[in-house]
């Protein structure tokens, strides 16, 4: 059983902004293959179960504000007995432009306050990240995640994800190594 987590915020103002990079691939994800986002009953994130080969993948979406993601992440490990090797994170980066993607494991939040949410709540760093490109950054950083994607970068979406989700597959198929020689 793998955990994908994207990370986000859950009100409707967040839905397009570059901070909700993580949740938006989500989404796409559960539409593709016909899936119902539901509350999960102990975490505080919305899940989806999907079958990918023999292998159960539970979707998550946390409930809770970006920098507190971390306490959905260690709920959702606990219920499902998952281990930290077997989550995945998908999320902005700042630090690479809008389109790249760079998929890495065992690594340090890199200033990401949701990243460091889950480093702190699940007391480990070697879970799998995918991080998704939303520079280069104009202005304040806290103010440039929270600016919605613009009409050029909309347009370029759903390209991405499309990626991201083969990224995706090819991690749970392949391995982490494997996927990061192919798409970083």
């Amino acid at each position: 059983m793998k955990l994908i987590i994207g990370l986000g915020n859950p009100e409707e103002k967040y839905q397009w902004t570059r901070h909700n990079f993580g949740w938006l691939t989500l989404d796409n994800l559960t539409r593709k293959h016909e899936l119902k986002w539901r509350k999960h009953k102990i975490s505080q994130a919305d899940v989806a179960e999907l079958q990918i080969g023999k292998e159960k993948i539970i979707l998550a979406k946390p409930l809770t504000f970006m920098n507190n993601s971390g306490l959905a992440v260690i709920a959702l490990k606990q219920f499902y007995k998952i281990s930290v090797k077997d989550i995945i994170v998908v999320y902005d980066e700042l630090a690479l432009d809008f389109g790249q993607m760079r998929i890495s494991q065992n690594k340090s939040a890199g200033g990401h306050n949701g990243v460091q949410s889950i480093i702190q709540n699940i007391k480990s760093k070697e879970f799998i990240r995918l991080r998704l490109g939303i520079g280069p950054q104009m202005g304040v950083a806290e103010k440039f995640v929270l600016h919605r994607f613009s009409s050029e970068e909309k347009k370029k979406l759903p390209e991405i994800i499309d990626t991201t989700y083969l990224a995706l597959e090819t991690i749970l198929k392949e391995g982490v190594d494997k996927a990061a020689n192919k798409y970083n």
